[in-house]
């Protein structure tokens, strides 16, 4: 039975921490700041870029007065910023499987521009039936608004939405929907704490996981 599968973006389908890194980097130069580690890029994604600023900001303890500037130089810098950015193992492969049955989208914290560069850039905006990103005009996750969006964009059919993080699992529980985790992407939390119906470290092992949720 086809249904509705909407998946988060970063640390879920691609790895962009590198090109993100790159960007924040370059902002902390300008003000003579250290730079951050690919560890810290990863944990500070998750909550959009605002919270991204604020979160390096503190790392390197960089007064309030920087961020709207600091968030306006990254954002600038960002929708390019693809180069360095890649799928997870197998992403392009489950993605070709999935859409033959099911209809996907996607709902993200990232701004839509830099979004559908990267989706373009990674040749698989074709997947999607619909695409929300964090400057959408209802809110941003955990709350589920974008989310319940997606899928009344979608259609009808059973839901089921995937993700990398905290955030994530919220959202789904939020918006009422089973959730299910990749555990290699920017979690904070120990898998265990998370919670979700099943959890993979392979994308080869998604389609068996939707089998049973749809």
């Amino acid at each position: 039975m086809s249904g509705c599968i909407v998946f988060d973006l970063d640390g879920t389908l691609i790895d962009s921490a590198p090109d993100i890194q790159g960007i924040a980097n370059a902002v902390l130069g300008e003000v003579g700041a250290a730079p951050i580690t690919l560890d810290e890029t990863r944990s500070f994604i998750g909550d959009g870029f605002q919270v991204f600023v604020a979160r390096m900001r503190a790392a390197r303890a960089i007064p309030d007065s920087e961020q709207a500037r600091m968030l306006e130089e990254v954002v600038a810098r960002y929708d390019d910023a693809v180069t360095l950015t890649v799928t997870y193992p197998d992403v392009v492969e489950t993605l070709e499987a999935l859409s033959a049955r099911h209809r996907l989208g996607i709902c993200t914290n990232k701004l839509l521009r830099p979004c559908m560069a990267v989706l373009r850039h990674l040749e698989i905006e074709g997947f999607f039936g619909s695409v929300w990103g964090g400057d959408n005009p209802l809110a941003r996750k955990p709350d589920p608004a974008p989310l319940l969006a997606v899928f009344e964009e979608l259609g009808e059919g059973r839901r089921l939405y995937v993700g990398d993080s905290e955030v994530d699992a919220e959202t789904a529980q939020r918006a009422g929907v089973p959730f299910l985790l990749f555990t290699e992407g920017y979690r904070k939390s120990p898998v265990a704490s998370i919670p979700h119906e099943e959890s993979f470290s392979e994308f080869k092992d998604l389609m068996g996981l939707v089998d049973a949720q749809l």
